[in-house]
């Protein structure tokens, strides 16, 4: 064996275990995190300390951690002050409201110490994030404890978090903590907060919060010794200790939110599967009689929601009032409530949502928020209009509940603003711009999806979407890859046009003529815009009756099975997407024809609906 050949075989057989995993399962980083505060309700001010594990399951050896400081950005000078001073269109719970804050307004987390198995760390506070030096780097494979302790003080309400909202709730206590930013197979994702999009470590949270004995305290996870705490007082006020102690433990979750008032009113109710919903709200005219009908509608919700989308997995969750209007956390969320019933239920339907998209499928939102907030879009729709079927609210049940939010899309096309989705949440030049990326086209992207595989295997992708990629961290192609395996169908090339550009589809009917004595009617159709989409053309006869005819884009690789709505469905060759011109021939006279029209339905989005029918 000569030794060029030997050195060769050396190098392959050096590279094999390599290349066999080489595409393993993702890893996943984990943390569980340990916290205790001693808050003064009189200074709006509080002490914290944490102790946390951090768990690198990375192939990666890590110098250095980041933690972020969300109140920090509640400051005049900082980056969300700045960002919502220069927005042409800013938030109007924001605009210049930060840079007018006094110093007891103002927010902020102050890290005093920082260590790491007991050794002191260096660290830097930089804006909304704390950058930490590590004295020894942590190995794959190894774990650390970091402890902590730290001072703070609650803004004054202005966005998702903060003291005395509009409804008079005194502390809605949303990023409040120092929370460990992620690490992912893409790197570290410490982005300074601007009010946009978050991303957490998956992890177990065990916090007690010292407060005044008046405040009624909700969180996420379980309170620990409910019956020695409870949630209002029976016995004389007089007999209450100064301060309580909640010990709220949650397993496997991304983050941790709380609220606290004194006048807060809790009800509850136990499903008939043993989960327990919680309700917090102050009672009131503007919100007890709302407030009391809310927990058999969200009984009701909760019902649908788990056949359709993945069994809830947790024990319990609660509706909480608080906030600047709805923000979803692990098992609960804060809302606001002044609202009648159809806004109440609307905003506690979105929110909860999000525990299957964003909550349990932990994606980057400030990447994907459309995965977020569009998929949570989208899945509301599907919830309200059954609750509306249901008569439990208002209106009536609809066969397409998403026809305004394919309106809403084709509108704003027209102004200009649209961006791509793959703009990072805090870059979008407009808040316009980002609304609509995130929460309309998100949604779009699903109902379209299910326009295109069809109705059974669009269930089998939101069901097997849940069952592999809850408690991890899904991408669009992680996605798109589930849809493709429900389905057999190849999808690349719709996520693609989807999330990369803004060029979408257009079919026109361009002509319908007679070729010949006989009988033989000639339908051409044209492709407008740069998207491929299946078509669906149906002709209506003269006497009534409806023929389905549909063309699938080669690169569908194959096509959806015929829908129930179509008793008479024809499959015809399919359409090379770079051909605009398609022909087809119809064994039927052209004057039994009234109408020939593509996307009848309304299910593919088009920019032009004007183009789409011929006669009637």
């Amino acid at each position: 064996m000569s030794a060029p050949f030997l050195r060769l075989l050396l190098l392959l057989c050096s590279c094999a275990p390599a290349l066999l995993f080489a595409q393993p399962e993702r890893w996943q980083q984990r943390a569980a995190y340990r916290m205790e505060i001693d808050f003064d309700v009189r200074s709006n001010q509080y002490t914290g300390t944490q102790e946390l594990t951090y768990f690198n399951n990375s192939p990666d050896t890590l110098d250095k951690v980041f933690y972020h400081l969300y109140f920090n950005a509640f400051q005049p000078g900082s980056q969300m002050d700045l960002r919502n001073l220069n927005l042409p269109d800013a938030d109007d719970r924001v605009k210049d409201r930060i840079s007018k804050l006094g110093p007891d307004e103002i927010g902020y987390i102050k890290v005093n110490t920082l260590t790491r198995d007991g050794g002191t760390l260096t660290f830097q506070e930089v804006g909304t994030i704390l950058e930490v030096t590590l004295d020894e780097p942590i190995l794959p494979g190894d774990s650390t404890t970091f402890s902590m302790s730290w001072d703070a003080q609650v803004p004054l309400q202005i966005r998702r978090s903060g003291r005395d909202n509009a409804e008079g709730i005194e502390y809605s206590m949303a990023q409040w903590y120092p929370k460990l930013a992620e690490y992912d197979y893409q790197g570290w994702h410490a982005n300074p907060y601007i009010g946009r999009e978050f991303y957490g470590v998956w992890g177990d949270f065990d916090v007690t919060i010292n407060i005044d004995s008046d405040y009624i305290v909700a969180a996420t996870g379980y309170l620990q010794q409910p019956e020695a705490i409870g949630y209002g007082y029976a016995p004389d006020p007089a007999s209450r200790p100064e301060m309580l102690s909640y010990r709220f433990v949650a397993p496997q979750v991304h983050d941790f939110v709380w609220a606290a008032d004194p006048d807060y009113t809790h009800t509850s109710l136990v499903r008939e599967n043993g989960t327990t919903l919680n309700f917090f709200y102050q009672p009131g005219e503007e919100t007890t009689e709302n407030w009391e009908r809310l927990p058999a509608i969200m009984d009701a919700a909760f019902a649908y929601v788990n056949t359709h989308f993945g069994q809830y997995p947790y024990e319990q969750y609660s509706f909480i009032q608080g906030g600047d209007g709805g923000m979803e956390y692990p098992m609960a969320t804060l809302i606001t409530g002044h609202r009648n019933l159809n806004s109440l239920v609307g905003v506690s339907v979105h929110e909860l949502m999000h525990t299957w998209y964003q909550m349990l499928m932990g994606t980057n939102e400030a990447l994907y928020a459309w995965m977020d907030e569009g998929f949570t879009s989208w899945a509301s729709s599907e919830v309200m209009n059954h609750l509306r079927g249901e008569g439990l609210i208002e209106g009536e049940y609809v066969e397409n509940p998403h026809e305004r939010t394919f309106a809403s899309l084709r509108a704003f096309r027209q102004s200009g603003l649209q961006e791509p989705l793959t703009v990072h949440a805090d870059h979008f030049a407009t808040n316009s711009a980002y609304s609509v990326a995130s929460y309309v086209n998100g949604s779009v992207f699903l109902e379209q999806l299910r326009y295109i595989i069809g109705e059974e295997a669009f269930a089998r992708t939101m069901h097997r979407y849940y069952h592999d990629w809850r408690f991890k961290h899904p991408n669009p192609n992680d996605f798109i890859r589930i849809a493709e395996k429900s389905s057999g169908l190849e999808l690349d090339w719709y996520r693609e046009y989807w999330v990369n550009g803004t060029d979408y589809a257009d079919y026109a009917v361009d002509d319908v003529e007679d070729i010949d004595s006989s009988g033989t009617t000639r339908i051409d159709l044209k492709r407008v815009g740069r998207m491929p989409m299946p078509v669906e053309v149906t002709v209506t006869l003269e006497d009534g009756s409806e023929k389905y005819y549909y063309i699938a884009p080669q690169i569908l690789r194959g096509e959806k099975p015929q829908p129930e709505y179509a008793s008479d469905w024809t499959v015809l060759p399919d359409w090379g997407w770079a051909n605009p011109n398609y022909s087809f021939t119809l064994d039927i006279n052209k004057q039994q024809i009234a109408s020939v029209r593509i996307n009848a339905r309304g299910r593919m989005f088009e920019d032009d609906l004007d183009n789409n029918a011929w006669g009637d």
